[in-house]
């Protein structure tokens, strides 16, 4: 079996990096008899892409036959990325060193995580507006001022004022 973990440098001693997509290294530990038989250190050079590093890191761990990713955190796009390849993701590796991580998943003490944690720096979009779109729209009556909520679709010029009947405008 192979475990890939996120590593600060490129040896067994190595601190887990609490970063998957940019952490330095990928330590791909091969387990045999539930013992360490050989490693192999693979730089990760995803660290430094300007976006979508988690997805690049995990195409890197899964090219390299990974079945177990230990790390100490990891986005949505690359937990996704890597469950749909059939990898499992061990998050909350964090101040141990690779090897201890790997020894502690063998005795069970790190399991396996089912659910990512949900993305962090996006604020969450209020019920009833889109991403960027400012105040809900509105359409006016340019002779009266009369003003009704614009429907989604239908263009603010197809209604008639019901007070003067001259046609709306969006405002």
């Amino acid at each position: 079996m192979k475990i890939a973990v996120s590593a600060t440098k490129g040896d067994l001693e190595a601190t887990v990096d609490p970063r998957f997509g940019r952490c330095a290294y990928f330590i791909i530990v091969e387990v045999e008899g539930g013992r360490i038989k050989d490693f192999e250190v693979v730089e990760n050079k995803a660290a430094m892409a300007f976006g979508g590093a988690g997805i690049q890191a995990a195409q890197i761990v899964a090219n390299k036959g990974a079945e177990i990713v230990i790390t100490g955190n990891m986005g949505p796009n690359a937990f996704a990325a890597l469950s749909m390849a059939g990898i499992k993701v061990v998050v909350g590796a964090t101040g141990m060193k690779v090897k201890q991580a790997v020894e502690m998943y063998l005795k069970g003490e790190l399991t396996e995580t089912k659910v990512s944690a949900p993305a962090v720096g996006m604020p969450p979009i209020p019920p009833g507006r889109g991403r960027f779109r400012g105040p809900p729209a509105e359409c006016v009556c340019p002779n009266c001022g009369f003003r009704m909520p614009h429907q989604r679709g239908i263009p603010c010029s197809q209604h008639i004022c019901p007070r003067c009947g001259t046609r709306m405008v969006r405002g």
